[in-house]
């Protein structure tokens, strides 16, 4: 399978994954927890943590590898005496269902949600999880009986699986979770500005920056250079590679599966409620 196509299963699958972020009913779900919503990150981080159980700052930032350890720190692990995992867990699942039941319609008991899903599980199976802290989290969670769950649920741990194996391609490439971020604003990924919900200081960025340019990297204005470029394409080529094996045991299933899901991605790029520009290097359009 080409490389290429790995990547667009997952830009397929991510917008299905991050609903659990966006969508007004997960919303009205942390609210109901008591977690604060005039901001997004205390429900992100309950939603997103819960899996690996009452886990404190050190564990989610080496897993999320790119967020400030005092951004996390403000966080975690205060977020769990306000709503415990298991409560997180059951709220996620309740909020997923009724988003997805919104934006589905009659379609979410249809038989083509149902193949999806297990074309998806599929998938989840031939993953290898050594080393992917986050994506074995969830798979260790029940499968939940409705397909259009068990669907959120294979497309949140694909995700993640290739979540962790970009941090090991990172940490191949040298590149710190700081560094990481520039280089990645170097090759005009997105806006500095939307990096900045990492929550680094203008120093650290700077001092950053030093550093790659030190490597040859970045210029003087912080734009890649050849090598920046060259180092960036290897760290997305070993991205790729790490995420194939769950499509390439799909074989020539996967064009159904990206059939069959694609309408549902749509669904909720549509609503307009995913950002415009993330720092995944994603466009909502």
């Amino acid at each position: 399978m080409e490389l290429t196509m790995v990547r667009k299963m997952w830009q397929l699958i991510e917008p299905v994954h991050a609903l659990v972020y966006y969508a007004p009913e997960l919303t009205e779900e942390a609210a109901a927890l008591g977690l604060p919503t005039d901001e997004r990150w205390p429900g992100y981080f309950a939603l997103r943590s819960a899996p690996l159980g009452a886990a404190g700052p050190a564990l989610v930032t080496a897993t999320y590898y790119s967020f400030s350890p005092r951004m996390i720190a403000e966080y975690l692990p205060a977020i769990w005496a306000t709503a415990e995992p298991a409560k997180v867990l059951a709220a996620r699942t309740s909020g997923v269902d009724r988003a997805l039941r919104r934006l589905l319609g009659d379609r979410v008991d249809s038989p083509e949600l149902a193949e999806a899903a297990v074309l998806a599980r599929r998938a989840v199976r031939a993953a290898d999880l050594a080393g992917c802290p986050l994506a074995a989290a969830n798979a260790d969670l029940p499968w939940p009986d409705a397909p259009h769950l068990a669907l959120w649920q294979a497309a949140t741990i694909l995700r993640e699986h290739r979540g962790d194996g970009h941090v090991a391609a990172l940490l191949t490439a040298g590149l710190d979770p700081t560094e990481a971020l520039v280089s990645f604003a170097a090759v005009g990924a997105a806006p500095v500005e939307v990096f900045a919900s990492r929550r680094w200081t203008g120093e650290e960025w700077a001092a950053a920056r030093e550093r790659l340019a030190a490597r040859g990297l970045v210029d003087a204005d912080g734009a890649a250079t050849d090598a920046g470029w060259r180092l960036r394409d290897e760290v997305e080529r070993r991205t790729d590679e790490l995420a194939a094996a769950p499509w390439r045991a799909l074989g020539p299933a996967v064009g159904r599966f990206a059939q069959l899901v694609a309408p549902l991605t749509g669904a909720v790029v549509a609503t307009g409620m995913l950002p415009e520009r993330s720092t995944l290097g994603i466009r909502r359009d």
